[in-house]
């Protein structure tokens, strides 16, 4: 259960609505407040694609047109070594350019209209078309000779037979039913059809600089089971390893019910698909995720949770020798969760990315002691690529710092900035910094939190609380300036303290602290942020008790019905996709193994039925009394419309003043 993003206003409505708790705090002569229109204008530096001389890099920059209501991206350039940025693909409001990789140290390749482009490095240097696909195609990697990708296809046809039969569909269309006999009819926020995300591979050849592709392979044909149309598997992500000999690709594993299990694998298959698919994760059935090869090719690492059924359980470092045939888990004493790992250049590193205490840091691990090493300190890594032997490249941002891209050096771990993309933007424009607190909480036990003050800040007056709540459970507040819901930043420049609580089952305080929400969904997390905002109160005489705002998405969101009948401590607060009921959430939601694990059960059996009771904000129905916004989008599965539609129906009904905003098709 992660957060669910339902458009550009979402998470900004209570600062353009809510005139009874809003700020009047003075800004300083120079700057200016991030309000709503300056933050949708940033522009967001993707991941990093590193040339196989290690000396350039491209990324993808993204923006945001309101005027024109269209996003934009285009290609730029980096010489690593001196930082000097430029674009090499046109840079036109509502047109889409998108890094793919390089297709030698001088050409790089890039998506356009559906079409893969190949172009020199040279800015005024058109491009040309590699490859038209007869059908969908997305995650591509290039290699010398190959290129692979993953395509949504009907079982037992190629990309050029699922057009043609898609085409055909629509044309002798008489109905819109669809029909489901097993689980997962529905995940996140599509329906299931017998199209199927299937790996392919396909011969890339040059003549001069032109380069074709030749026809595709499934890289998942020879598993049968996978052939079954009325089981709605899907294929997640792969690696490709620098020789192009294997890809190893993560899948669900099939099942009649796929929506009570987490049995998540690890194949390894050659690419030109002459051995069939080795199971590399039949040891366990939890979930397993993030295959990287070695630059030799020799070893593939990944990262997997060992419980079935646990989706937030620690995620195990382990690595297969393709050699040997064998696989070993390293760093096992370790008591932190990775997001993603990477090969150093000699292969006697893994790079780690991992959440630690409200930031997401970089970590080297020996892959033989499995001794760590930590290289950053502050913020939150999204991506990383290795860029020499002793320099990554990192997708960084911090709470004071839009997403931009950092090279390190990770032998002195001097960290150096290689992008600005909002420079003229951000200029004189009010962005705190996060200020952490500790405090105890349930159990007695320490816990973690941010503040972020808001501009001109003046400690002898009084200003709003804007407490805000966030999901998962199993998550963390983190140091981000954030493109998506909830950035801290447009509270506090509105001139709220923000405060944001990492409560028990947050994750990057150790496993234990992650799993003690377990049946705990309104006890721990629920005496945490009371006592968190009594020590706030207690400690800064700044705040303002009598306008203080809560506001969370998800379980977030689940967290404010949970206020609603349990405190009258808010002026107003905020649920977006929010659980409501329990028992009714478990009936529709389309990932059952969460509430499952998360609750001990089922809710119609009689020894886990309390546990939803217990927990269910609806069961307090009586006791809802605080003015709220509820937004909800039509197209969320894991939580349905009626855990907003009826705690607003509920506020309504009792005189209370509540509103829904509703997003039909997000």
């Amino acid at each position: 259960m992660k957060w669910v993003t339902l458009g550009r206003i979402c998470s900004l409505v209570v600062l353009s609505r809510s005139s009874f708790v809003y700020a009047e705090s003075p800004l300083n002569k120079n700057t200016k407040p991030l309000d709503i229109r300056l933050f949708y204008s940033l522009h967001y530096a993707g991941e990093p694609v590193v040339s196989p001389d290690q000396t350039k890099l491209i990324f993808t920059e993204y923006y945001y047109d309101q005027d024109q209501n269209t996003d934009t991206a285009f290609v730029n350039l980096v010489d690593i070594s001196t930082g000097s940025v430029k674009a090499i693909t046109p840079n036109v409001v509502g047109e889409s350019y998108t890094a793919i990789d390089w297709l030698d140290d001088s050409h790089i390749a890039y998506t356009y209209n559906g079409s893969i482009y190949s172009k020199p490095l040279q800015e005024s240097a058109n491009g040309s078309v590699v490859f038209t696909p007869p059908w969908q195609a997305g995650t591509i990697s290039i290699r010398d000779s190959l290129i692979t990708f993953i395509s949504s296809v009907y079982p037992d046809s190629n990309m050029q037979q699922t057009s043609d039969r898609r085409a055909q569909e629509k044309k002798n269309v008489t109905t819109s039913a669809q029909v489901y006999d097993n689980l997962w009819p529905r995940h996140w926020d599509s329906w299931m059809t017998l199209r199927k995300p299937n790996v392919f591979s396909a011969p890339l050849t040059r003549d001069e600089d032109r380069w074709s592709v030749g026809s595709e392979i499934n890289l998942m044909a020879q598993l049968p089971v996978f052939h079954d149309p009325l089981i709605r598997w899907h294929a997640d992500e792969y690696a490709l390893d620098d020789q192009g000999k294997n890809v190893a690709f993560v899948v669900r594993n099939p099942a009649d019910d796929m929506a009570a299990k987490t049995n998540v694998d690890v194949y390894l298959v050659p690419t030109d698909n002459s051995e069939k698919p080795r199971l590399l994760t039949d040891r366990y059935d939890g979930i397993a995720s993030g295959p990287v090869f070695s630059l030799d090719g020799r070893y593939v690492a990944w990262l997997q949770i060992e419980t079935p059924g646990y989706e937030s359980d620690i995620k195990r470092i382990y690595i297969y020798d393709i050699e040997a045939g064998t696989s070993s888990s390293i760093a096992r004493d370790w008591d932190r969760s990775p997001n993603s790992v990477l090969w150093s250049s000699d292969g006697q590193t893994l790079f780690a990315v991992v959440p630690d205490q409200g930031n997401v840091l970089l970590f080297a691990i020996d892959v033989n002691s499995g001794e760590r090493k930590q290289m950053t300190t502050s913020g939150t890594i999204l991506s990383i690529a290795l860029a020499g032997q002793d320099r990554l490249v990192l997708q960084l941002t911090d709470q004071d710092k839009d997403t931009n891209l950092y090279a390190i050096d990770t032998q002195t771990k001097e960290l150096r900035q290689l992008t600005n993309v909002n420079l003229d933007i951000l200029k004189d424009v009010y962005v705190g910094d996060a200020e952490d607190f500790w405090f105890s909480g349930a159990l007695d036990e320490q816990v973690h939190g941010w503040l972020i003050k808001p501009p001109a800040f003046d400690a002898t007056k009084k200003y709003p609380l804007a407490y805000i709540i966030h999901g998962g459970p199993q998550d963390s507040n983190q140091k981000v300036f954030g493109f998506s819901i909830w950035d801290s930043n447009m509270y506090a420049s509105a001139g709220f303290v923000t405060v944001m609580v990492n409560f028990h089952g947050s994750t990057g305080y150790g496993q234990k602290f992650t799993d003690s929400i377990n049946r705990q969904w309104g006890g721990y997390p629920f005496e945490d942020l009371m006592k968190g905002l009594d020590y706030l109160l207690e400690a800064h005489s700044y705040i303002d008790s009598e306008r203080m705002v809560a506001l969370g998405a998800s379980y977030g969101g689940y967290m404010i019905n949970w206020f609603n009948g349990h405190t009258k401590r808010f002026r107003a607060m905020v649920a977006h996709d929010g659980e409501f009921n329990s028992f009714d959430n478990w009936y529709a939601t389309d990932e059952l193994w969460f509430p499952e694990y998360d609750l001990g059960g089922t809710p119609y059996d009689p020894k886990s039925r309390k546990n939803y009771e217990e927990f269910s904000p609806e069961r307090f129905a009586n006791e809802f009394s605080t003015p709220t916004l509820f937004i909800h989008g039509g197209k969320d599965y894991r939580l349905g419309i009626e855990n907003s539609l009826s705690p607003f129906t509920l506020l309504r009904r009792k005189g209370i003043p509540a509103r829904f905003i509703y997003f039909p098709d997000e």
